[in-house]
């Protein structure tokens, strides 16, 4: 028998009233799908393009955002392998459907979350910091010594880059709002501000940084590959979220994508590299990326950080503000059914 919940839902592309909070059925979960009660959904710059219809390879509206979440188990479906328990607390890389009140997940993707490990730090990990675990240790090789540059340190993911860079023990530079400047300089790091261009002098002037991680993408890319010092050093593009923050025409993120990855065909001999990252729930380093950060996070090794957490039915003040200038720092949530 269906259950009625309350969810958000993207009928259609625009601006934030295209986004709303309706009462729709959902059915018992079929076969190898596992019911769950969301707490936390995940939000960010997925959530603002979808509802402008720019993310790529997105499904068609209408749609229910939410691109990752934690929550409890209700109920399972048949064919079950795992035998989840009612009550049992789960994390999933969802990419639609977190939004809701109740949601059918393949069992496949759901991942117990440890037990005593804060749910909102948990929901945050499952998106930002797993973006920033694969690029940290896969293309970027951080290591210790090494100078990176993070775009975006007080965004979601660029603070979780820039934490696990310092881990690493690496020196990190990077840009954020200036009302933030005060707040990562306690952290031992050296924020810039993006739009007047300092950044690019001073680290040429430096030699030129190993690793710089950028989500803007477009000319960004340009002048983030501008800095790479020549010693093998690595450009990690992702996002190509410029546009969106900018209110630029859309310019569609596939051409400069393929000119920043063809740099590495155009100039092999200049020992810089060029990388796109992405995360995918099918990869098979995503179970082992999660599980190595909740082993972080519950030795205490990481301080994730929560910027702030919307109610549900406060999703369109959720979508008006985004990328708006502020201080604080971290991941933004959305309190769907946490109590």
């Amino acid at each position: 028998m269906a259950t009625q919940i309350r969810k958000a839902l993207i009928p259609s592309y625009g601006d934030e009233s295209h986004v709303s909070i309706i009462t729709a059925p959902i059915e018992p979960p079929p076969a190898k799908h596992v019911q769950v009660r969301v707490l936390y959904s995940g939000f960010g710059g997925s959530d603002i393009n979808m509802r402008l219809g720019r993310y790529p390879m997105q499904k068609a509206a209408p749609l229910t955002p939410g691109y990752n979440f934690v929550g409890t188990v209700v109920s399972a479906g048949p064919d079950c392998v795992s035998k989840p328990t009612k009550g049992d607390v789960v994390a999933c890389l969802s990419i639609y459907d977190a939004q809701a009140e109740l949601v059918n997940m393949p069992e496949q993707y759901l991942i117990r979350v440890p037990q005593g490990l804060d749910h909102q730090k948990a929901c945050a990990l499952m998106l930002d910091w797993t973006t920033a675990y694969g690029m940290v240790s896969r293309p970027g090789k951080v290591h210790a010594g090494q100078k990176v540059f993070v775009h975006g340190m007080s965004g979601a993911v660029g603070y979780a880059t820039a934490v696990l860079c310092q881990l690493r023990g690496a020196e990190v530079y990077g840009t954020a709002g200036e009302k933030n400047h005060k707040a990562l300089e306690a952290l031992g790091w050296h924020p810039f501000t993006y739009t007047n261009k300092d950044w690019m002098t001073t680290m040429k002037n430096m030699g030129g940084a190993d690793v710089v991680f950028d989500p803007l993408g477009f000319e960004s890319w340009d002048e983030s590959y501008s800095i790479l010092s020549h010693n093998d050093a690595c450009l990690v593009g992702y996002g190509g979220n410029l546009d969106t923050l900018t209110n630029h025409a859309p310019r569609g993120v596939l051409m400069p994508t393929l000119k920043l990855l063809s740099r590495n065909f155009i100039c092999p001999a200049v020992h810089r590299h060029t990388r796109f990252f992405y995360v995918t729930r099918d990869d098979k380093t995503f179970v082992p990326d999660v599980e190595a950060l909740f082993d972080l996070l519950s030795q205490g090794k990481i301080d994730v950080r929560i910027k702030q957490i919307w109610d549900l039915e406060d999703i369109q003040e959720a979508h008006r503000k985004w990328g708006k200038a502020g201080s604080g720092f971290g991941s933004i949530l959305v309190n769907v059914g946490a109590k």
